[in-house]
C-alpha cells in the first residue's frame, strides 16, 4: 500500500449518492474495516488518491489495490461497488461463503439490478434501494454540506438493516441443529418443534425436499400454528397438502363450528398456516386434515 494512503478511510463520488456505494461503504463498517470518521466524498483524484478503500468513482476495478468501480468501459459486468466489495470480502475470508450468499441473495444482488438499471419497473414497488435514494436531499441545488449528512443517514439506515440481516442469518444458522435432530427423529406426515423457530431455511438447506412431512407444528406466542410445508424453499405460499378448503379465511366460532375443535382460532384464506389455542388444538387440526385427505383418497 501506497505510504500516503489513510489507513481505514473510505472514498466516494460526491453529489447524489446511490444505494450501491452507501452499501458497499456499510458492509466495510459492518466488518470493521473502515471509520466513519475516515468516509470521504469526493471527486478530487488527488484526495481519493490518499483513501484505503475508494468505491463507485475513479474508473478502476482491482480489488487488489481496493478500488472499486463499475462505469468504466472495460469492466463488462454485472455487479455495483455493493456487489464488488460483497464478493472482495469473501475473497479475503472475511465473510465465509454461506454468509455472502446470505447477504448477495436478499441485498446486494437486488443493488447491483437496481444500479444497473436492471431491476423489474413495477409501478408501486418501494426496494431498499428506492428507500436509500430516498434520504437524497428534497432540493437537487442543496449545498455539499447537506448532501454529505444526508448521505451518512443513508449509511446508518443501511448498517443498521445489515446488521438486522446478519443477526437473523446466525439466529437461523443457530437452529439448524433443532431442525437436523427433528428431521432425523420425526419421519412421518409432519414435524412436531417444541419452540417457534425459524424451520424453513435450515429444513430445506438440510434435504428437506426428500422428507415426507406436509405439516409443521409448532408455537406461536401463546397460541401453536399447523403450517402447511412448501414443495422447496422457493415457492413459500404453496404446500404439499393444503388445509381444508371449508376453514379458508375462518376466525375463530365459525372456525370451531367447520372444525369441532374447541380451541380454533383461525385459517388463512390460502389454507398455508392456521392457528389454535393449544398444542392439543393444533394435534387435533393435523388428526382432522390427514384424515379427510385419506378418506379422500381411498374414494374411487
Amino acid at each position: 500500500m501506497s505510504t500516503n494512503k489513510i489507513l481505514r478511510s473510505f472514498g466516494t463520488h460526491s453529489g447524489t449518492f446511490h444505494a450501491d456505494e452507501v452499501t458497499a461503504c456499510a458492509l466495510l463498517l459492518f466488518y470493521d474495516l473502515i471509520d466513519r470518521d475516515k468516509i470521504v466524498r469526493t471527486r478530487d483524484p488527488i484526495l481519493l488518491s490518499t483513501c484505503e478503500y475508494v468505491c463507485d468513482v475513479g474508473g478502476h476495478y482491482e480489488p487488489e489495490n481496493k478500488l472499486f468501480d463499475h462505469h468504466q468501459a472495460d469492466y463488462q459486468g454485472g455487479m455495483s461497488s455493493a456487489g464488488m466489495i460483497l464478493l472482495y470480502l469473501k475473497d479475503k475470508g472475511i465473510l465465509n461463503a454461506k454468509e455472502y450468499e446470505c447477504f448477495n441473495s436478499t441485498l446486494v444482488l437486488g443493488v447491483d439490478a437496481h444500479d444497473n438499471g436492471k431491476d423489474p419497473q413495477i409501478y408501486g414497488l418501494s426496494t431498499y434501494s428506492h428507500i436509500i435514494s430516498s434520504f437524497t436531499p428534497v432540493f437537487h441545488d442543496a449545498p455539499e454540506n447537506v448532501q454529505d449528512a444526508a448521505f451518512f443517514d443513508a449509511l446508518t439506515f443501511a448498517f443498521n438493516y445489515i446488521t438486522r440481516i446478519m443477526n437473523r442469518y446466525r439466529y437461523i444458522y443457530s437452529c439448524r441443529e433443532i431442525v437436523a435432530d427433528t428431521m432425523q427423529n420425526q419421519k412421518g406426515e409432519y414435524l412436531i418443534f417444541d419452540k417457534n423457530i425459524p424451520w424453513l431455511e435450515p429444513f430445506f438447506e438440510l434435504g428437506g425436499q426428500n422428507h415426507p412431512a406436509k405439516f409443521v407444528v409448532m408455537p406461536s406466542g401463546i397460541h401453536w400454528k399447523l403450517r402447511g410445508i412448501p414443495p422447496n424453499y422457493e415457492d413459500k405460499m404453496r404446500v404439499r397438502m393444503p388445509l381444508p378448503q371449508e376453514w379458508a379465511g375462518l376466525l375463530e366460532e365459525d372456525l370451531k363450528k367447520i372444525s369441532g375443535i374447541s380451541g380454533a382460532i383461525f385459517c388463512h384464506k390460502g389454507r398455508f398456516i392456521s392457528v389454535w389455542e393449544t398444542r392439543e388444538d393444533a394435534l387435533k387440526a393435523l388428526e382432522y386434515v390427514l384424515k379427510k385427505f385419506e378418506n379422500r383418497d381411498k374414494q374411487p
